[in-house]
């Protein structure tokens, strides 16, 4: 039902009246002079259209669901198109962590959201892990409110208190991390057995059994290393750790420009007006006036920015040993994924010394079997020679017979006794 209200939220109103039927006509009239068999106008409003967000206030905890388009979550959060393409369902991205300077955007496995100093804003989804993220969020926030409200009264705030920002990263990292190690726990119970089975019974089935977890632990262990990669290049920057700072940024900010005053050479210098000149009105500054306080305002911005990032990178231990905590994680997850990895390569190394063994077998029995069909064809020549039509005295003696066969079979046994002894001495046999 979701994916069905989401895919026709995505699409294009169907217009029913006349008018705008003539009109699309026109419209689509037009366009086919230029794009034959392409509705750009369709694709630009699927790309524009309403789209379903979690909202999670960072004072209350309160989590609604609100409608919003690409533009307003660009315009909401100060945040580029590609970053918000990141995080939409339509698409597949690897795990990313982006640090902005209003906004962290995050996409870690079904967790795709954008963290504020005020709030997040969560694709809306029916996966139990982003319905566990909300929950989980907002007990950081209420647990942070017991916090503030122990101290007002009187207490001292608990040492590792977070801001916003990284209460709602932990969450999603909290999120993910979970997610990922027990689908590698599951893929662990559900492949020794399979493993352990075929080292004893090797078949058909069970080996396509096990191509089918390789290809799943191949899938999960990418997914495992994109995840662990990211989060160590986060550790590695300390840059843009300081970027993630959105709270202090946000106060710095808000405390500038409160204490901006207007420049002095705008409240001392008053506009000489001429004599002839008509007064209007209403009076305007002049252009140079609006940009030197365009100007003053972006510089102000950049530097408040610029102070709060070297302030930020002087302490963010705090954020780095949230980092540490969910890496030692992850990489605990990897390394499940990758002892599991080589119990499977050793158990094809295994089948693959087992199949070689047999194959030695065959090749023995067969070597074996070449060497008495051989002597066996040297009755098949004595036998030949005696058949055929001439006389022999010695085929009067009345034991004739019985001598040639003893001769026969020990020359046969001789030639397979040597054959053996060149077969043990060239090592083509077990001892």
């Amino acid at each position: 039902m979701a994916a069905a209200e989401l895919k026709k939220s995505l699409l294009p109103p169907i217009p029913s009246t006349s008018s705008s039927y003539s009109t699309s006509a026109n419209v689509s009239s037009s366009r086919r002079l230029f794009f034959p068999g392409m509705d750009v106008i369709g694709l630009k409003k699927r790309g524009q259209g309403l789209r379903s967000w979690i909202r999670v206030d960072a004072r209350t905890g309160i989590s609604q669901s609100i409608e919003l388009d690409k533009f307003a979550i660009m315009r909401r959060c100060d945040l580029p198109a590609r970053d918000i393409r990141l995080l939409d369902p339509l698409f597949v991205y690897p795990s990313t962590i982006l640090g902005r300077e209003r906004a962290i955007v995050v996409n870690l496995e079904q967790i795709r959201c954008i963290i504020t100093a005020d709030e997040v804003l969560l694709v809306n989804s029916l996966d139990p892990y982003v319905l566990q993220y909300v929950e989980e969020l907002r007990r950081h926030v209420a647990a942070n409110n017991g916090q503030d409200t122990a101290s007002f009264g009187g207490r001292t705030a608990l040492p590792d208190y977070l801001p916003f920002e990284f209460r709602a990263l932990e969450a999603a990292l909290e999120a993910a991390c979970t997610s990922l190690d027990s689908q590698a726990e599951d893929l662990q119970v559900e492949s020794y057995p399979f493993l352990d089975q075929l080292t004893s019974t090797i078949s058909t089935k069970n080996l396509e059994l096990v191509r089918r977890l390789k290809s799943r632990l191949v899938a999960l262990t990418r997914r495992v290393q994109k995840v662990r990669d990211e989060i160590q290049q986060l550790m590695d920057d300390d840059g843009d750790m300081a970027e993630m700072y959105l709270t202090e940024k946000k106060i710095r900010m808000e405390n500038s420009f409160n204490d901006d005053q207007p420049l002095p050479v705008y409240n001392s210098v008053r506009p000489i007006v001429s004599c002839s000149a008509p007064v209007t009105p209403v009076s305007s500054p002049p252009k140079p006036r609006k940009l030197d306080k365009t100007m003053s305002l972006a510089w102000s911005k950049h530097s408040i920015s610029s102070r709060s990032s070297e302030s930020s990178a002087e302490k963010i231990d705090e954020l780095e040993m949230l980092l540490e905590a969910y890496f030692v994680v992850i990489d605990d997850t990897l390394n499940k994924l990758t002892s599991l990895k080589e119990y499977i390569d050793d158990t094809e190394d295994f089948i693959n010394i087992q199949l070689d063994s047999v194959q030695n077998q065959l090749i023995q029995f067969e070597l074996r079997l070449t060497t008495v069909t051989f002597i066996t064809a040297i009755f098949g020549v004595v036998a030949g020679i005696f058949g055929m039509n001439f006389e022999v005295p010695l085929f009067e003696e009345p034991f004739a017979f019985l001598w040639v066969l003893v001769t026969t079979g020990a020359c046969g046994l001789l030639i397979f006794l040597g054959f053996f002894c060149y077969f043990r001495y060239r090592r083509l046999m077990p001892m």
